[in-house]
């Protein structure tokens, strides 16, 4: 059986780069990145910092994050990391010591609630 391998790009400590980012795979952020990020998996070490608008499927903070991020899938912020701005995600872990300051929309639920709506509708509708 043939195993699929994964993209993994590193940005490494004393590196900065200002400007547009787009990666497929895991992106691990260990310098200082300045911009806008498009992408699917986010890692940002506990000497990395992002200061972008994001959009990506899921994302862990060690580091530093600054912005608006928007998370398909999941944010997750670790005892070390530090998220500002404004979030939106559809799952958020925030462990003991991580620091949240930001405006934060869960998307959790809200799709299954749509649907149980549209169902209710169309029950009544009959």
């Amino acid at each position: 059986m043939k195993r699929k391998s994964e993209n993994i790009s590193i940005i490494d400590s004393g590196l900065t780069i200002d400007g547009t980012i787009s990666c497929k795979g895991k992106l691990i952020i260990k310098g200082t990145v300045k911009g806008n990020l498009e992408g699917e998996t986010v890692v940002i070490a506990d000497e990395g910092s992002l200061y972008a608008d994001a959009a990506v499927e899921s994302v862990t903070i060690g580091g530093l994050f600054e912005g608006s991020i928007q998370a398909s899938k999941e944010l997750i912020v670790l005892s070390s990391g530090k998220c500002a701005g404004k979030v939106v995600c559809k799952d958020l872990v925030v462990e003991a010591g991580g620091a949240l300051n930001a405006e934060v929309t869960c998307t959790a639920g809200q799709e299954e609630a749509a649907g149980d709506r549209k169902a209710k509708i169309k029950a009544l509708e009959l």
